[in-house]
């Protein structure tokens, strides 16, 4: 460390963190001039389980990778599995999985803007945003009968239907945000004080975010129109004409900064009750699974040998599921790509030059997931480390602690 600077580590326990990471600043005065950022406090090894299990077991797996992404990981795994069985999705289905996964953006969104109004020390807004999401919640309680993980979703098409009957609750809710969303907009886009912790915080450009591959609102609010419904459609999306969302949308100019990233994600919950209206009123008829009799499903999918990838536009960016099936009962491999990894390299340019009190909302402008991006390779199958290895590592760690070494 060079002289008149100070390091200071933010995690892996930290109040301005939702989820275990380490971020190291290095300070000259208030300013951050270097940052590193280390993962793997809870890879929970869900892939290694998930090729121990058949794909309709794995499922459920999929589904808690991520405590608010619970759509799209589930949507994302089970359109790779059918890409690699060949699989024809039932159109009602796929118009049911838009509404599933809109319903989730919104949620995520609403989630994202109470936290950030929580960085920013704002905690009656993090109420009241809270307690506006408490509809949509209710709305996919309804719909599913759960308000966190659904399993709504199956291989094949979607578990249960949206009734005539449940329609009115749906639309009930899409005209609450409608009233609503003037609110949110002037708490979050009008407050001169958010505007000042925001605005020019934690500036990503458009270049910065093309080099380190940024995903999700962290580019689109950069100024990069990348969004896999409008480039890359599933499910019913090719039919919705969706299109990304930058900031110059509103504001007429792009800055890529922390304030550009909370205008993106406010605009985007307009965009997902469009979505979600639309989708009611064009929704077909039709079956909503390609093969209701489970058995059936299993003893097809265990003759499957090929691959499968899909890409999915999750809340917070491009999700990646690969899936290879070589005619056995389980995968052979499942891979995740979640937008989090994607997007943790942008921090370093957007922290560099702030000052410490912009750390918290810079990071959390990002929304990251940390359980979601947290992934582990076997890179020596020999390196296994046994309890009187791990003990003398730790023995030799204390000791070089104690001699004030750092090794």
């Amino acid at each position: 460390m060079k002289k008149n600077r100070v390091q200071i580590p933010i995690g892996p326990i930290h109040p301005a963190l939702k989820e275990p990471i380490q971020i190291e600043v290095e300070l000259k005065g208030e300013h951050v001039e270097n940052v590193s950022i280390t993962l793997g406090h809870v890879h929970r090894g869900i892939e290694w389980i998930g090729l121990r299990r058949n794909p309709v077991q794995t499922l459920a797996l999929a589904e808690r990778v991520c405590g608010i992404c619970n759509i799209v990981h589930p949507l994302a795994f089970c359109t790779a599995i059918e890409n690699a069985a060949n699989i024809k999705v039932p159109e009602r289905a796929e118009y049911l999985r838009v509404i599933y996964a809109e319903l989730e953006r919104i949620h995520s969104h609403l989630l994202f803007l109470g936290v950030a109004a929580h960085e920013l020390g704002f905690d009656s807004i993090l109420h009241y945003t809270w307690l506006v999401r408490e509809k949509v919640l209710d709305v996919i309680e309804y719909l599913t009968g759960n308000r966190i993980t659904k399993a709504i979703l199956m291989i094949g098409g979607v578990r249960r239907d949206i009734t005539e009957k449940q329609m009115p609750k749906v639309r009930e809710a899409l005209e609450y945000y409608e009233k609503v969303y003037k609110k949110l907009c002037d708490v979050f886009l009008d407050d001169p004080t958010i505007n000042a912790r925001t605005r020019d915080i934690g500036v990503l450009t458009k270049k910065q975010a093309l080099q380190l591959c940024a995903v999700g609102p962290t580019a689109r609010a950069s100024g990069i129109k990348k969004d896999i419904r409008q480039d890359f459609p599933y499910a019913a999306y090719a039919d919705l004409d969706v299109e990304a969302i930058t900031p110059d949308v509103l504001l007429n100019e792009i800055r890529g900064d922390t304030f550009d990233r909370v205008v993106v994600r406010v605009l985007e919950i307009k965009q997902s009750l469009e979505l979600i209206d639309r989708c009611l009123k064009e929704m077909p008829d039709g079956p909503i699974l390609y093969e209701p009799m489970l058995q059936r499903l299993l003893v097809q999918l265990r003759q499957v040998a090929g691959e499968g990838v899909a890409l999915v536009e999750a809340p917070r960016g491009e999700l990646i599921h690969y899936i290879r099936m070589e005619k056995s009962e389980a995968p052979l491999a499942w891979k995740i790509r979640a937008p989090t990894y994607a997007n943790l390299s942008s921090i370093v340019p957007m922290l560099e030059g702030c000052e410490l009190a912009d750390v918290p909302i810079v990071v959390a402008s990002i929304d990251p997931c940390i359980a979601c991006a947290n992934r582990a390779i076997i890179a020596d199958k020999n390196a296994v480390l046994d309890q009187e290895k791990l003990h003398a590592l730790s023995v030799n760690k204390t000791r070089a602690l104690l001699k004030g070494g750092s090794k």
